[in-house]
């Protein structure tokens, strides 16, 4: 018994590039997309309640057997397995390791695969590079947030973290913000600041000035951006936050939870996978190396701080289900978790233009695969 021909299409990092996968105006249209399925509840990931980021693999802090890699800083492995309906109707996993060791070696923290598969037969697609893939719909997601969240008139944009995922999320930002005038940027690292202050100034016609602190970055910008990276977790005093602001997090943050609660709007990117997280994980939830504000609302629920009825999903706001203001003075914090779907949609897009130019190389699975009867 044979079976018929498989072909996929491997796309390098250059031709990831080629086929638009730094277009962030059609990442943020896509992952506006995802949250109108999302809203609709037409997708899929892994876990028991089908809403988890994914699997992770992590390594012992003392490893009793000899080459077993031991734990260190963002030292993981992850599988994100997701479908998504729609007009997409694809299903997809991104596979990554990370390990902040990687640096001093001049390599990224995680390096990232995509693949594509179809989704009735299960046969891949597409197999691509997917550090820009992920570093550039990780930015997009703040700018869908600012582009539904953040009062029109949005001119200061403060930026806590100008690493990738950073500099991906200032650029997403500014496209959502036409109003903005001034970027202020804070980074423990200067030399990385300044590269960031570069990039803006010479693509936007903006004011970017370096800060000291983070009370500087936070105090009069109308939005924050949060993107640290490892164990930073920014404290953000409610003296510093300025009424209508939005605080977009990608990452960790440190906020008052008694002033939170009852003073902020959350909005979350999808707060049933962080319910999964109650079943995959245990408190306290919100370890810092995760990295994902949406889990320190799990422990104020579990401590009994709140209930999630106060919670709210940004697809939700786009499809109209509820408002993003109740008040110009309302100040918001949209906490964003990291979802394979959006993975899924922003790598078929670019596959779709892969196809469409003729980018990438078409890779043979098998001719003919022999099955045992």
């Amino acid at each position: 018994m044979t079976t018929p021909r498989v072909d996929f299409l491997f796309l390098n990092e250059q031709d990831m590039i080629d086929a638009g996968v730094l277009n962030m105006n059609q990442c943020i249209d896509e992952m506006t997309e995802v949250f109108k399925l999302l809203s609709k509840g037409d997708y899929v990931m892994g876990g028991k309640l089908g809403n988890s980021h994914g699997i992770v693999l992590s390594f012992p802090d003392e490893p009793e057997h000899e080459g077993m890699p031991k734990n260190g800083p963002d030292r993981r492995f992850c599988a994100m397995p997701a479908y998504l309906g729609g007009d997409y109707r694809i299903v997809g996993c991104k596979w990554y390791g990370s390990n902040l060791d990687n640096i001093p070696k001049e390599l990224p923290r995680s390096i990232l695969m995509m693949t594509l598969n179809d989704a009735d037969t299960g046969a891949p697609m597409a197999h691509m590079s997917a550090n820009l893939l992920s570093a550039w719909r990780t930015g997009a997601i703040p700018g869908v947030g600012v582009k539904y969240l953040a009062k029109p008139d949005s001119k200061v944009i403060g930026l806590l973290g100008a690493g990738s995922i950073g500099t991906s999320t200032a650029e997403a930002i500014l496209n959502s913000a036409p109003n903005a005038e001034v970027v202020k940027i804070y980074d423990v690292e200067e030399k990385t600041a300044r590269i960031l202050q570069s990039r803006l100034l010479e693509e936007y016609n903006l004011e970017v000035v370096l800060v000291n602190s983070i009370e500087e970055a936070v105090r009069d910008s109308d939005i924050i951006n949060l993107a640290t990276s490892g164990e930073a977790n920014p404290r953000i005093e409610k003296e510093w936050m300025k009424p209508g602001l939005l605080i977009t997090a990608s990452s960790s943050g440190n906020f008052d939870p008694d002033h939170t609660i009852e003073n902020v709007r959350l909005i979350v990117d999808n707060w049933k996978m962080y319910q999964d997280v109650v079943h995959e994980d245990s408190y306290p939830y919100n370890k810092l190396e995760m990295g994902v504000l949406g889990r320190l609302f799990l422990d104020w629920i579990h401590e009994g701080r709140m209930t999630d009825e106060i919670i709210m999903d940004i697809g939700d706001v786009i499809n109209g289900k509820v408002p993003a203001r109740e008040s110009e003075d309302d100040v918001i914090i949209f906490a964003l978790g990291g979802q394979p779907v959006y993975d899924v949609a922003w790598g078929y897009r670019v596959y779709q233009n892969a196809l469409e130019k003729g980018i990438g190389t078409k890779l043979n699975l098998w001719e003919r695969a022999y099955q045992a009867r």
